[in-house]
């Protein structure tokens, strides 16, 4: 689970309880931070508690992450969940106060056992990646399922990925795809994907290339790089889709902005060949060099073969643009991208014709 995807969804908690718990004005409109800060100093754990959440996301007040903790510890000391969550974030992040696992699943735990499902689910991400515990998959399903069946879309599609390999539960593709489909449906970008792709290749449900591009394109369009080149393929191929190598080198094209392999890669391969776009030799070298870097097979031996068919000016202006490639953030995207050390490492140097991967 991304910590923004945390923010996204306690940011929306904040409002409603704050829109309830919080008495309104005489025009019958939500009273402002400083309403919420006077009961927070009247000793109402439960505005304490959202002034913490307040402070920690910046909404309505500057961004202030001592005085996020200063209130969600008071909050948290008067048994509120809100504030005992917010602690727990806190002390797994390091965020105003120094990290520490052992205090964030103290306080996680206290509110998780009043039923506040995003510190369940948090409880489960600790256990499945031994965060200040040993890692215990059975124990981080048990709390992945509290809180998806309290409908939170993180945890559901944390179930449906142990559902899918088998971890801390008898590995069942039905039930995977059943907590996929109710993330996805919520716009969980992870679960779109694997949705997708289960549709795909059509595990735990009747393979379906139309289902596989709607799942694909919905996470693709939030800038899930796995996404975008798997929607690449499928335009590639024509499956689900009309075949469109246009379209196959726009998805492509995003994939490989992000750092993904593969796209780039492929992505390579259509600029050699002139299929959707140009042909343009320093381009497909350029995308080629940069999946090499992530020791991506099929790159290496094409950007080997194709650097025969080039001059050395092309070959030169590929390296520098690959040198000068900077993968471009997005929280959906893959973790692997190539660094600038990497190209370094796998340009071939014109003086000396080894090439290494790192």
């Amino acid at each position: 689970m991304k910590p923004t995807q945390i923010l996204r969804l306690l940011f929306v908690s904040l409002i409603l309880v704050v829109s309830i718990s919080v008495n309104k004005s005489a025009n019958g409109k939500t009273p402002d931070f400083n309403d919420l800060l006077k009961s927070a100093q009247e000793g109402d754990p439960c505005a304490q508690g959202l002034t913490g959440w307040a402070y920690y996301l910046g909404h309505g007040v500057a961004q202030d992450y001592e005085e996020a903790f200063k209130w969600s510890r008071k909050g948290a000391e008067q048994g509120n969940a809100d504030a005992q969550c917010l602690l727990g974030v806190m002390y797994r992040s390091g965020y105003g106060v120094a990290q520490d696992y052992q205090e964030a699943l103290k306080w996680f735990r206290k509110a998780a056992g009043q039923g506040f499902a995003i510190a369940q689910d948090m409880l489960g991400v600790m256990y499945e990646r031994g965060e200040g515990v040993a890692q215990d998959y059975q124990e981080a399903f048990k709390w992945f399922k509290k809180a998806a069946e309290q409908g939170n879309a993180d945890a559901q599609f944390s179930l449906g990925l142990m559902y899918d390999e088998g971890k801390g539960v008898i590995q069942d593709s039905n039930e995977a795809v059943k907590w996929y489909t109710r993330a996805a449906e919520q716009g969980d970008v992870g679960a779109q994907f694997s949705l997708g792709l289960m549709f795909d290749v059509g595990k735990g449900i009747p393979q379906d290339y139309k289902e596989a591009v709607k799942w694909y394109a919905k996470a693709a369009a939030q800038g899930n790089a796995e996404a975008q080149f798997s929607l690449g393929s499928m335009y590639e191929r024509g499956e689900g889709v009309p075949h469109d190598y246009k379209e196959a080198v726009r998805w492509w094209t995003k994939a490989a902005e992000q750092g993904n392999a593969k796209a780039q890669s492929n992505l390579g391969a259509m600029y050699a060949k002139g299929e959707g776009v140009p042909e343009d030799y320093v381009q497909a070298y350029k995308w080629r060099i940069l999946a090499a870097a992530q020791g991506d097979q099929k790159a290496i031996k094409a950007r080997d073969s194709l650097k025969q068919r080039m001059t050395t000016e092309q070959i030169a202006e590929a390296q520098r643009l690959a040198r000068e490639f900077k993968p471009k953030n997005n929280n959906s995207a893959t973790e692997s991208s190539t660094t600038p050390n990497q190209v370094d490492k796998i340009i071939p140097s014109e003086t000396n014709n080894k090439r290494t991967r790192p």
